[in-house]
């Protein structure tokens, strides 16, 4: 298929959605990309090839989607909305390696749906209100995949990929990179989309590590006493660590490990890289 008659031109996009009466669904955070150069910036960073198994989260009515279908070998594109999948098999019909599945990607098996001992790439313009806990389903629940190549909310890919030290690290930085390496591939402008979000976007890959960069001997309980050191970022971490009463950590025990580190009684969790925070779960540990 020609760009000009992919939905990356506007017009076609217009057309499509008035023929079918779509309307845009807060609910699911619909904005649609009307922009080629935007789309093969995300296939440049995702790094599709013919041997690939891609899957799609939320392809909308398709516009990424073309695009995949003629990069890689097999996509699997998992629409939650039932109001797009009339559109979906309208503006897909001309690939036979697509596959829509209409089903919430929180509850789908990836697993399952690539096919034991098999892995995949996943690409997704996100919906910003319910981006991290998708990404973090994904990274936590160990799916089978190589990478996560994600157009999210600018601040949020901001602070994926946000070192020590920075106004945009926290417990978010932390928790992605324990589980992958950053990459910011692509900003992308407001017009690129329809109807135009509220705030700038970013085009985000996240390569996931064979073995975590940090040793720890319970990774909960070292991300229990992150999130606590992020709770109240003017204050110091033992101050934060105290005032978690779930973490049963005292003013001199936090103290005492810090000290042991070689760190400050006044540093602030926002200092800490990962590989100190694995050493101070490890110090704390009950």
């Amino acid at each position: 298929m020609e760009d000009k008659d992919k939905l990356s031109n506007p017009q076609v996009t217009i057309q499509t959605i008035q023929k079918y009466g779509f309307q845009f669904q807060k609910r699911y955070g619909q904005n649609f990309l009307i922009d080629d150069h935007v789309i093969r910036k995300i296939l440049r960073a995702a790094e599709i090839t013919r041997e690939d198994i891609v899957v799609e989260i939320g392809p909308g009515i398709g516009t990424l989607t073309q695009y995949l279908a003629e990069a890689a070998g097999k996509v699997y594109a998992v629409e939650i909305d039932d109001k797009l999948l009339p559109i979906l098999a309208d503006t897909l019909s001309s690939y036979d390696n697509v596959e829509v599945i209409h089903q919430d990607i929180l509850k789908c098996d990836l697993r399952q749906l690539v096919g034991e001992g098999k892995t995949c790439k996943i690409v997704a313009n996100l919906p910003y209100y319910i981006t991290t806990p998708i990404i973090m389903g994904l990274l936590e629940g160990h799916v089978p995949a190589e990478s996560i190549t994600v157009m999210v909310q600018k601040e949020v890919a901001e602070r994926m990929a946000a070192e020590p030290g920075s106004k945009t690290y926290g417990a978010l930085s932390l928790a992605v990179q324990y589980y992958a390496e950053t990459y910011l591939a692509a900003n992308v402008p407001l017009n690129c989309f329809m109807p135009r979000p509220a705030v700038g976007s970013a085009v985000i890959r996240l390569t996931r590590r064979e073995q975590p960069p940090v040793e720890v001997k319970d990774d909960r309980w070292m991300f229990r006493l992150i999130r606590a050191s992020f709770n109240e970022r003017r204050k110091t971490l033992v101050n934060g660590l105290r005032n978690e009463p779930s973490l049963g950590i005292s003013k001199e025990e936090a103290e005492a490990a810090l000290t042991k580190m070689g760190l400050p009684l006044t540093v602030r969790g926002e200092t800490l890289s990962l590989a100190q925070f694995g050493e101070l779960a490890d110090l704390l540990m009950k």
